[in-house]
C-alpha cells in the first residue's frame, strides 16, 4: 500500500503547477464550494493510478486544484465510504496522498443525523471530539512512516481552528452548535434505540464518514476541523423517517452558511 501511496503522490506532483498546504473534503454541504475555486485544473479519481472510486449519489468523485481567495487548495469533490465495500486503507489512501503533497491543514465536512436535544434540523455542528464505533480501523496492520504507532488523540480537531470558526461566527452572526460525531458504519440509518445509546455515550450527532480520515490526518499531523450539517434528529420520544433525499435537502439550504464559514477560515488560517 505505501508503495502505491508513492506512485500515487508522483503522478500528481508531476502534473500539479501549484502547492498547496490546504485540502478541503467536499463533503455534504461543501459542494458548493468548489464553484469558487479560480484558476482550477481537476482530475477525475478514475484517471488517478490507485485511486478509489466513489459510488454515492452527490459525490462527484475529483480532485480539484486551485485558488480560494488568493490561496492555493487542494479539493476533493467526493469521498468514500466504509460501507461502499472499501477498506479502511482505501477509504483513507487519499489522506495518505494530502499528506505526501504537503498538505498541513484539512477541511472536512459531514452530514449526520442530530441526537441533542438543542439541535435542529439545519443546524451546523461544530465537531469538538469524535467516537469511533467503525469496526475496523484506519491504522491497523503495520505502522506507516508517517506517525507514532500509538498516536495520541487527545485532540483530533484543532482547538485553534475551532476557535478561528466560533469568532467568525460572531462576526457574521451565524449559529453554531458544537458536539461529538459519532462515526458509524452504515449504510442503514439508526434506529430509535441506537440513537439514544449514542447519545447515553456522549455523542451529539452521528454519521458514516469523516473519522477514519481524520484519524489518519491525525497520524500524518495534518491539523484537522470538521463541521456536520444535522439533517435529521433521532432518538426522541417520536420515530422519524429520513431518506437520502432529504438528507441532501436539508444539507442544500445549510450550503450557503457552510460556505461563508469555511472559505473565510480557509483565507485565515494561511495568513497566520
Amino acid at each position: 500500500m505505501y508503495q502505491k501511496i508513492k506512485e500515487t503522490a508522483s503522478w500528481l506532483k508531476d502534473r500539479m503547477t501549484t502547492s498547496p498546504k490546504t485540502c478541503i473534503v467536499l463533503g455534504t454541504g461543501l459542494g458548493q464550494l468548489a464553484n469558487e475555486i479560480t484558476d482550477c485544473y481537476e482530475f477525475p479519481y478514475a484517471s488517478i493510478p490507485n485511486f478509489p472510486v466513489s459510488t454515492v449519489e452527490g459525490h462527484a468523485g475529483k480532485l480539484i486544484f486551485g485558488k480560494l481567495g488568493g490561496i492555493d487548495i487542494m479539493a476533493m469533490q467526493g469521498r468514500f465510504h466504509f460501507y461502499e465495500g472499501y477498506s479502511m486503507k482505501e477509504v483513507t489512501f487519499p489522506v495518505r496522498i494530502m499528506y505526501e503533497l504537503g498538505i498541513t491543514t484539512l477541511f472536512v465536512s459531514n452530514a449526520s443525523g442530530g441526537m441533542n436535544p438543542k439541535f435542529s434540523i439545519g443546524d451546523i455542528m461544530v465537531i469538538t471530539d469524535h467516537i469511533n464505533f467503525f469496526p475496523e480501523h484506519p491504522l491497523n496492520g503495520p505502522n506507516f512512516p508517517t506517525g507514532p504507532r500509538f498516536p495520541d488523540m487527545h485532540e483530533p480537531y484543532d482547538l485553534s481552528l475551532v476557535a478561528m470558526a466560533d469568532a467568525i461566527a460572531a462576526e457574521r452572526g451565524i449559529k453554531l452548535q458544537h458536539g461529538v460525531y459519532v462515526g458509524v458504519q452504515g449504510p442503514t440509518f439508526e434506529t430509535p434505540t441506537e440513537y439514544r445509546m449514542y447519545r447515553i455515550l456522549g455523542g451529539d450527532a452521528v454519521g458514516m464518514s469523516t473519522v477514519p480520515e481524520v484519524i489518519v490526518a491525525h497520524h500524518c499531523g495534518i491539523r484537522t476541523f470538521g463541521l456536520s450539517i444535522i439533517t435529521d434528529l433521532g432518538g426522541f420520544e417520536e420515530a422519524v423517517e429520513v431518506s437520502h433525499e432529504e438528507v441532501q435537502q436539508a444539507a442544500n439550504k445549510a450550503q450557503p452558511i457552510m460556505t461563508e464559514l469555511m472559505r473565510e477560515m480557509i483565507i485565515r488560517s494561511n495568513k497566520n
